[in-house]
């Protein structure tokens, strides 16, 4: 972001929390995509990285499709004189209003995910007299390390898996109504290794050849995915963007040449749009709690959850600055612990982060936070509701979100004057957990652990011996582990403490199951 904004006078103007956009930082880092990618592949932004229509004008203006998936992004982009020649639809779960939607717009494509949607689209499309394009989203048959979070080669809700496509032979081909006239692919998410980008194109590109031999189908587009990596901690290096042009460019090129009337198709959501954000809090309080100094701000993570970590089961610190106050004044640093207003101990918005000694009324902004912010935030717990979104764009600031009042949170809520509050309590369900002791052995948690795991893989395991490494013997990646956590707090009755976790418990069998036992061997006695 430029270093001239006066941070004062946004916040005396708009009021804290606040997200902050600049919008020549938004537009400077499309161009620079833009101009680094061969020229056949159209960038497409995804907008569920940040849903904001001023922020998607921005993109627009510099030459940005639109990656939807829901009505009101899809109505979001049409609002802004999207081309429906340039939006396509994706998603899982989509609801029949927009399928409908997408249809009746005209838009390039609906990325189908499942043969049960292929139905719903050749349907919808039936109705209203026309055909629509649709490209097949593919589960890859394999996984491409490297990505904070594999979206090929494991059961997924994403996608029809690789095998059934190249398997359905004339099917695809045969609908009146839903024209199957390519493909879609995303392999992984926040990838910072340019040579594994490299990797999931090539793929791609040679998964379409084959779908095409085996189908029969037109390849109008490909979909290459994105993943497109965005470095936020301090061991982590911003993706290698010449890097990536010079090897990835000649792959395009020569799959152009051979395809000379598809469309290439790149999706960016965070790439683009991580680095224009920062996210302004004030400081209310400041404290020591046993050694610990403590600056408890007016924002937290029920606005930023992806604060609390990305592609990671251990908490680590978005940039955050000083951004008035102490950050002008000498003196020595101290290590802070930012928090929030939330009644948990997670609402922890950086740990153990120098900086200046801070005071009550002092602005701290969280950088690189121009994606998944509120967005994907709960935004409503202890009903503080929605922050404002501000865009500086040629000089000025505009207000792009106003922030939700009391009253918005609760005008939504239904009264029923006459409804009956004295309804006999259901029967208490007990815990799974419920019953198990403290004491319980190393070979009844590795049992618990089989079950478990067998059930987030959806795969049957065999015995679990404790040297069995998790992440590459067993499989598991960020996600599945916090699903493990969840696991262990619900069956087991466990409270985690983020704090306390680290890498290492989560190597082995062996360590994990350690880690289990001395949290039951430490939990009160009602907790399991």
């Amino acid at each position: 972001m430029t270093s001239d904004i006066d941070w004062v006078e946004l916040a005396t103007q708009y009021g804290t929390p606040t997200y902050v956009y600049d919008g020549a930082e938004l537009a400077g880092q499309f161009r620079r995509l833009r101009d680094a990618v061969h020229d056949s592949l159209e960038i497409f932004f995804s907008l569920k990285s940040n849903p904001n229509r001023s922020f998607f004008e921005v993109l627009q203006f510099a030459g940005a499709r639109a990656e939807v998936s829901s009505l009101a992004e899809l109505r979001t982009v049409l609002a802004a004189g999207a081309d429906p020649a340039n939006i396509i639809f994706l998603g899982p779960g989509k609801s029949e209003t927009e399928i409908a939607a997408c249809v009746e717009a005209g838009i390039y494509a609906i990325v189908c995910e499942s043969f049960d949607e292929l139905d719903h689209i050749d349907r919808a499309a039936g109705e209203r007299g026309v055909r629509q394009r649709v490209l097949i989203r593919v589960n890859p048959a394999a996984p491409i390390a490297g990505s904070r979070l594999s979206m090929g080669g494991k059961p997924r809700q994403f996608g029809i898996d690789e095998e059934a496509v190249l398997a359905s032979g004339g099917t695809l081909t045969g609908y009146r109504h839903a024209d199957v006239a390519g493909i879609h692919a995303y392999l992984g998410t926040r990838i910072l290794d340019h040579g594994v980008i490299l990797a999931n194109t090539a793929y791609v590109l040679d998964l379409a050849d084959r779908i095409v031999e085996s189908t029969g189908i037109r390849l109008d587009a490909v979909d290459i995915g994105g993943g497109l990596g965005v470095g936020y901690f301090d061991n982590e290096n911003d993706l290698d963007l010449e890097g990536l042009a010079a090897e990835l460019n000649p792959l395009v090129d020569k799959f152009a040449t051979g395809h000379p009337d598809t469309r290439l198709m790149l999706e960016s959501g965070r790439y683009l749009a991580a680095g224009c954000g920062t996210y302004l809090m004030r400081v209310r309080y400041t404290k020591k709690s046993r050694g610990v100094s403590f600056a408890v701000t007016d924002g937290g993570t029920h606005q930023h959850m992806a604060a609390i970590g990305i592609g990671s089961f251990v908490k680590r610190n978005f940039p955050i600055d000083v951004l008035s106050g102490s950050a002008g004044e000498p003196g020595p640093t101290d290590l802070w612990t930012i928090s929030g207003p939330l009644c948990t101990p997670n609402d922890t918005i950086a740990k153990a982060v120098a900086l200046p000694a801070l005071k009550p009324g002092d602005l701290l902004g969280v950088r690189r936070s121009g994606a998944y912010g509120p967005s994907a935030s709960p935004v409503y717990f202890l009903s503080h509701g929605h922050p404002a979104e501000v865009l500086l764009w040629r000089g000025r600031s505009f207000l792009v979100r106003r922030r939700d009042t009391v009253e918005d949170v609760l005008e939504r809520q239904v009264v029923h004057p006459g409804l009956i509050h004295d309804a006999p309590p259901s029967d208490r369900i007990p815990k799974l957990g419920e019953n198990m002791s403290s004491a319980i052995d190393a070979r009844e948690i590795r049992e618990f652990l089989r079950s478990e795991l067998s059930t987030i893989l959806d795969k049957d395991l065999p015995d679990l011996t404790d040297d069995m490494n998790l992440l590459h013997e067993v499989g598991l990646d960020s996600i599945e582990v916090v699903e493990v956590l969840m696991a262990m707090e619900d069956s087991l009755g466990l409270v985690i403490d983020p704090d306390e976790l680290t890498p290492e418990i989560f190597e082995t069998v062996g360590s994990l199951t350690t880690y289990i036992r001395a949290s039951l061997a430490n939990a009160p006695a009602d907790a399991v």
